[in-house]
């Protein structure tokens, strides 16, 4: 099979609405009571918590200075090196990362054994080919060569066996471990060769393996916080409260990579004062914004704003384990009490598309289907649904959601429409390292989530629905819809896939527990100067080894 297969295609239509222009005044409201809402409910932390890697954290130098504030004269542009405004980072163990900064500083410190490019094929990275038996029972990998650890160490197929036995060990806890179950051994069967056997057959393997965690580490490695890669660039510097600075690699395996001299990722917990660096000159790069912010900066002289189509989602969800999410007939009644459309103008102001309360979004044009209709918004019909549940009176609510993109704002909407149904929401809204951090998330009554975009759609399946998934965050289980996901996850029939898919988004606008009311956009702006930038759907995993600066 050639590496170079594309299994996923479709385009996401972003068509902008063009009543953008009235939703804003709303929404400028509903962010004014955000606000008030924020204030009353008492004071969140600010800052991340520690990070808790097991290593001694680095010096932090000038105390004095401020989270995102540049140290002394900026001299990125002189010294070609390239300065992102990103949120502060709290794990830096590969296995253990999980927001767009963690991954974005790990992709440039480690290298993918299989990576994806801006268009989700598959590309080489350590592995420069591979075959995949007729049975897709076994694939067989053959590495580059010359390459060497960040330590000096040669890189060879040790490594490689050494790092997945790592994420598939139960006994070490990490998300992988139901990802990589499947994997019968992984075998070295030379220096620079190495086999998987699966148990059964997985038509997205080749994409597991280019999961976010899944960044080849030295074997042995005691401190897999360290930052020892064979990635582009080298970590001179850590300063959890500030920024990391890293310089090129000179010995970069891929020749030509990477142009840049350096990479400093600058740490900015709010998004305004990100794109006010930006404007400053004190970055060169900002991501991940609301859709006003990004609005603001279309017609700023010397950037560039850059849009992209994503099955990115923020959801909703009610704990289906406890009262009152155990009971159906609430989901029911929140789902009846949602307009998406409207979510979709006044929050995503018409960039991306409306969602179907499925992961399965429109950018995977072989399986999205619009078969089931959404049910229309029926505040009574929510009413009477909650007083046969017992809940006459209503229900209320504490709403919990990180602060960043436009999640916020989603919490905010979401807040008006259900009152009108006797649902009262009280927003909660904390820092997103706080928010995921020590798996939080998953314990809240009713929280959002921001999920980002994946190449294919059974990681989210696999994951967060299934009865036993790593993140199930709505603690949800339904057989039917087990069987299913276990179906299409492991058939090499894609019309069998397409069925199982097509029941699955079925199942889960009747009776699911979660709202996906959108697909967002992901957005970026970017010093003008700056060449060969390609954002991808997933922030955190954009590429810039082959950016330049314009002479």
């Amino acid at each position: 099979m050639s590496a170079n297969r594309q299994t996923l295609k479709g385009k996401m239509d972003t068509g902008r609405r063009k009543q953008q222009q009235a939703a804003l005044p709303l929404v400028i409201l509903l962010l004014a009571a955000l606000l008030l809402q924020a204030c009353a409910g008492g004071p969140a932390p600010t800052t991340p918590p520690a990070v808790e890697t097991g290593a001694a954290v680095p010096e932090t130098g000038n105390e004095s200075e401020q989270p995102g504030e540049a140290a002394g004269p900026t001299t990125g542009q002189e010294d070609n090196v390239f300065r992102v405004a990103m949120q502060p980072i709290v794990q830096t163990a590969p296995a253990l990362i999980s927001s767009d900064s963690e991954v974005l500083v790990a992709n440039h410190v480690y290298d993918y054994l299989v990576d994806i490019d801006p268009q989700s094929n598959l590309i080489p990275r350590l592995a420069t080919d591979w075959q995949v038996s007729d049975d897709g029972l076994t694939y067989t990998f053959q590495l580059a060569e010359g390459v060497t650890f960040h330590d000096g160490s040669p890189f060879s197929a040790e490594d490689v066996v050494w790092t997945f036995e790592r994420l598939r060990d139960p006994a070490n806890g990490f998300a992988t471990q139901s990802l990589y179950a499947n994997i019968a051994s992984i075998e070295a069967t030379s220096d620079l060769e190495v086999t998987f056997p699966l148990n059964e057959p997985n038509p997205f393997f080749l994409y597991d393996l280019s999961d976010n965690h899944a960044l080849i580490l030295k074997a042995g490695t005691a401190d897999p916080s360290g930052f020892n890669g064979t990635g582009p660039f080298m970590v001179s510097d850590y300063r959890p409260e500030d920024r990391i600075i890293m310089q090129a690699n000179p010995d970069y395996f891929i020749a030509g990579q990477p142009a840049l001299d350096g990479l400093e990722i600058i740490f900015f917990a709010d998004e305004t004062a990100a794109v006010d660096a930006l404007r400053s000159g004190q970055v060169d790069l900002a991501m991940r914004m609301s859709t006003a912010l990004f609005e603001s900066l279309m017609n700023e002289p010397g950037i560039t704003t850059v849009e992209v189509p994503t099955n990115g989602f923020d959801l909703i969800r009610l704990r289906a384990d406890t009262e009152p999410g155990n009971d159906p007939r609430v989901i029911q009644a929140l789902k009846l009490s949602t307009d998406r459309q409207a979510i979709f103008m006044l929050v995503q102001q018409g960039y991306g598309a409306v969602g179907r309360d499925s992961p399965i979004g429109p950018l995977y044009a072989s399986y999205y289907t619009e078969e089931t209709p959404l049910p229309e918004r029926d505040v009574e019909a929510a009413r009477q649904l909650l007083a046969e549940a017992g809940y006459e009176d209503g229900l209320q609510f504490d709403l919990h959601t990180p602060d960043t993109g436009n999640r916020p704002d989603l919490a905010v909407v979401i807040q008006e429409q259900w009152a009108a149904a006797g649902i009262d929401v009280n927003v909660i809204v904390e820092p997103e390292s706080v928010y995921y951090g020590d798996d939080g998330w998953l314990e809240v009554q009713l929280g959002i989530t921001g999920w980002g975009s994946r190449p294919y759609p059974q990681f989210y399946l696999d994951v967060m629905l299934a009865c036993d998934a790593i993140w199930n965050e709505a603690h949800f289980c339904d057989e039917e819809l087990d069987q299913l996901i276990q179906t299409a996850g492991t058939t090499l029939d894609e019309e069998e896939r397409a069925a199982a898919y097509a029941e699955i988004q079925r199942i889960l606008i009747e009776r699911g527990p979660v709202i996906i009311p959108y697909f967002f956009a992901q957005f970026a702006a970017i010093d003008s100067r700056y060449q060969n930038f390609e954002l991808k759907a997933f922030a955190g995993r954009t590429d810039f080894r082959e950016l330049t600066l314009a002479p």
